[in-house]
């Protein structure tokens, strides 16, 4: 994460998204400008600019003044038709405990990200938030230039490095000929190369036919083999058979979480994408209507407990993505987690 100032951003990182730690009020501005400066960018409209401003400023001001290790992500969101400026606000302070309460104007609960929510949520397009007495606050919140579209059935968010500007983590989502699929990768170590084996296989993934996740990690395993390699797993949501599709090579954890509060691990297979498999394998699993497909690296740690998380599952799956990222990344990898919903 960083807290320098929005004019020392290059360009590249403001399109993939720009994470900053919010502890002081220096930060809080550079928040601000480099979310002015994105919608600029995107060529949003000037008075939605300045709604992106208000946003932006005072989800900052109040994680300055109120949170505990508080973070924002600063990244466009876009559709065929439009381009936004999405915020995803997290701290570890006390949280809320009467949520409605704290979108009220005026309130104030010391230490938490409730106080003046109100005035945030009205100038967002579109927002979602859980909190959790103990464990914090995530607020997401996005600004369109027209009205918000249908929030997607799956969102995702890489963290690098503690040290590190750009992470070897990355994801995907696409919808072709009919068929939902999701990539998680890991570039091998750390900085640069790692990123730019992750970014190949996002690329590839894009590009390819409309293939079962099997095919397509074969796929990405020959054509990395001119970089550092990679773990990564493709997991393929067909919700009218109610199963998700899963292969994967390399420390990429998936799990089914069912509606009824089950979970089920999905397998991957030991290698490097690009360089060593000793064979690839597609495994089905049972997906339920409401069930939600986690993905994460191995920057996430599995020893999280969803029973903490009262309603987590119900939120947005940006939302779920920001909270796990949150209590279950470690500082000292990339750390990429995606969540896709059975809806």
């Amino acid at each position: 994460m960083s807290g320098g100032t929005v004019a020392s951003l290059p360009e590249g990182l403001l399109d993939g998204g720009v994470w900053f730690r919010v502890e002081a009020a220096g930060t809080a501005s550079a928040v601000r400008r480099a979310a002015e400066r994105l919608a600029a960018e995107l060529a949003m409209p000037e008075r939605r600019v300045a709604d992106l401003s208000i946003v932006a400023a005072e989800a900052a001001g109040n994680l300055v003044k109120h949170a505990d290790q508080g973070a924002i992500l600063v990244r466009s969101v876009r559709t065929e038709e439009q381009a936004g400026v999405e915020l995803v606000v997290i701290d570890s302070g006390p949280g809320m405990a009467d949520v409605p309460r704290a979108l009220g104007d005026g309130h104030s609960t010391a230490g938490t990200l409730g106080i003046g929510l109100g005035a945030i949520l009205r100038q967002a397009s579109w927002w979602d938030l859980h909190s959790v007495p103990g464990k914090g606050t995530v607020l997401v919140v996005q600004v369109w230039p027209l009205g918000a579209p249908e929030n997607p059935w799956a969102a995702g968010l890489t963290r690098p490095l503690t040290g590190e500007t750009v992470s070897g983590d990355a994801y995907a989502i696409r919808e072709v000929d009919g068929r939902r699929q999701v990539l998680v990768c890991d570039g091998l170590g750390h900085g640069g190369l790692a990123a730019a084996a992750a970014h190949e296989a996002v690329r590839v993934f894009r590009k390819e036919a409309a293939v079962p996740p099997a095919m397509m990690v074969e796929a990405l395993h020959r054509t990395l083999g001119h970089t550092r390699g990679a773990a990564l797993a493709v997991a393929e949501l067909d919700l009218a058979a109610g199963l998700v599709r899963y292969a994967g090579l390399g420390n990429i954890s998936g799990t089914v979480f069912g509606p009824d509060g089950g979970r089920r691990g999905m397998v991957s297979m030991p290698g490097i994408a690009g360089h060593q498999r000793r064979q690839i394998r597609e495994y089905d699993y049972p997906l339920a209507p409401g069930a939600v497909v986690l993905m994460h690296s191995d920057g996430v740690v599995d020893r999280w407990n969803p029973a903490d998380y009262p309603g987590l599952f119900a939120r947005s799956p940006e939302v779920i993505a920001a909270t796990v990222l949150r209590d279950a990344g470690i500082r000292r990898d990339d750390a990429g987690v995606l969540v896709a919903r059975a809806s």
